[in-house]
């Protein structure tokens, strides 16, 4: 099967995997877009962008994408560098005379150290108070004081060390550079060329009814909290940026070599290219290159950024080599993003695996005849398509392709579980119940137990405010 046509055959499947994790996991909000060569393939909004108001949730809301930022500031870096305005190699006291004058050890390191997160720059501060909106995110004075007390915390160079007063730094050589305020480069140099118009460099009050509200996790408390949005002041090149997950999988379309003119192919190579690894212990571990993590998927490289704003957890992933592109954004403290978006991964891989177990659908099969979830009082199997397989899964997991069942067409109302987990009931055969006009009543497989179709239940708005708190 041609790859498009498999990540399509997968789609529908992928919305009803993300419902049901929103349900499962009692989420606020989620929006999920998907792009393939260019091209958005998927998008959806699941749950409310505002519960107590009952709000649904749509594709155009505004989530605040924090780390994301980073990635646009190292594109605008790498934009002025092929421009010659600035060199990698330039230091960053060349652009804030502020370090010089206070005699920071920082002053000497590079931009290019900055931008890969080698600078020996403290991450956030003695005092990261803002970050638990105890009081404001940093103005650039504050910044570079906080940098100067911090010192190096390492010799510049010599390791990795995730900083966002590093990227603020950034921002101030950006601004140094062009003479204009960080988001306004941006916005003309980045946002406005690729028609990201739910995207922006900071929180805008003119837009606010467009914003999703964030919310506080249930791991530290039994209740939720709406959290408020506010400024980033000198940080937002590091964590200030707005966006939809549409406009990052168009974005980071752009970031695909041989894709678009946002940068040429040799600055994406160095933006994407693993400088350091996160643990010092395992070289090949995730790791960083200039404004973007490095990371495998099921095999896959896949380049991209996390981001995690109060009450907001957001994950993009693309593969530089296929195209691939995944966002996920979620109004929650502790929005599970990274899984959601790796879970879609594997579920598109798996839709592309020619050489998968099992036999594929012949073309005069109709599929939708068996696909469906299915539960007892303890359990609950989804079968679906994905690509030119019919699968058994399990979508409580957090990698839904993990452990499938494979399964064979034996006749209209009868599959075969051909291949899985020997534990299992492999080799025996799923019956169904119909009624007169041929819907599914039961589902009779696994251990010879009944199964019934299941749902994300219809719910008010009142009702989904309660499962959100409980």
């Amino acid at each position: 099967m041609e790859k498009r046509a498999a990540y399509e055959s997968v789609l529908p499947y992928v919305r009803e995997w993300i419902a049901y994790k929103v349900w499962q996991l009692r989420l606020p909000g989620v929006q999920v877009a998907v792009g393939f060569e260019g091209q958005e393939l998927f998008a959806d909004a699941f749950g409310y962008a505002d519960v107590e108001a009952g709000r649904r949730l749509t594709n155009s809301d505004l989530f605040r994408i924090a780390s994301h930022s980073k990635t646009f500031t190292a594109t605008a870096l790498l934009q002025l560098a092929d421009q010659g305005a600035l060199r990698l190699d330039d230091t960053v006291g060349t652009f804030v005379p502020a370090l010089v004058e206070a005699a920071s050890p920082i002053a000497d390191a590079t931009v290019r150290e900055l931008m890969e997160m080698g600078a020996g720059v403290v991450r956030d501060g003695a005092d990261g108070d803002h970050w638990a909106l105890a009081h404001p995110f940093p103005d650039a004075d504050e910044l570079v004081a906080l940098v100067v007390a911090g010192g190096a915390k390492v010799p510049v160079g010599s390791a990795f060390n995730y900083s966002n007063l590093g990227y603020g730094l950034l921002g101030l050589v950006i601004e140094a550079v062009t003479g204009t305020s960080y988001a306004d480069h941006v916005r003309t140099a980045i946002t406005e060329p690729l028609g990201l118009t739910g995207t922006g460099a900071e929180f805008d009050p003119a837009r606010e009814d467009e914003y999703v509200v964030g919310y506080t996790g249930l791991h530290t408390a039994r209740t939720r909290q709406r959290v408020p949005h506010v400024t980033t002041g000198a940080l937002a090149a590091a964590t200030g940026f707005h966006g939809t997950a549409s406009d990052l999988v168009r974005y980071f379309s752009a970031h695909v070599p041989g894709r678009g003119s946002l940068l040429s192919d040799h600055a994406k190579r160095l933006a994407q290219r693993k400088a350091w690894s996160a643990l010092d212990s395992d070289p090949a571990a995730r790791g960083y290159g200039a404004g973007f993590v490095v990371d495998r998927i099921n095999g896959r490289e896949v380049r991209g950024h996390s981001g995690g704003f109060p009450g907001q957890i957001t994950q993009s992933v693309f593969d530089p080599a296929s195209s691939l592109v995944v966002s996920v954004l979620t109004s929650s403290a502790t929005g599970p993003a990274t899984m959601l978006a790796y879970g879609i991964v594997h579920l598109l891989d798996a839709a592309a695996d020619e050489h998968a177990p099992g036999a594929p659908v012949t073309a005069d099969v109709d599929t939708d005849r068996y696909t469906g979830r299915f539960t007892t009082f303890e359990g609950i199997t989804d079968i679906a398509r994905v690509g030119d397989r019919l699968l058994a899964i399990d979508p409580t997991q957090p990698v839904p392709t993990e452990s499938p069942v494979r399964l064979d067409v034996v006749d209209a109302d009868t599959l075969r579980m051909a291949s899985g987990n020997r534990f299992g009931s492999i080799d025996e055969d799923i019956v169904f119940t119909r009624d007169d006009s041929g819907a599914i009543v039961s589902v009779r497989g696994d251990s010879g137990m009944t199964q019934r179709p299941w749902s994300v239940p219809a719910e008010s708005p009142e009702v989904a405010a309660a499962l959100v708190w409980i």
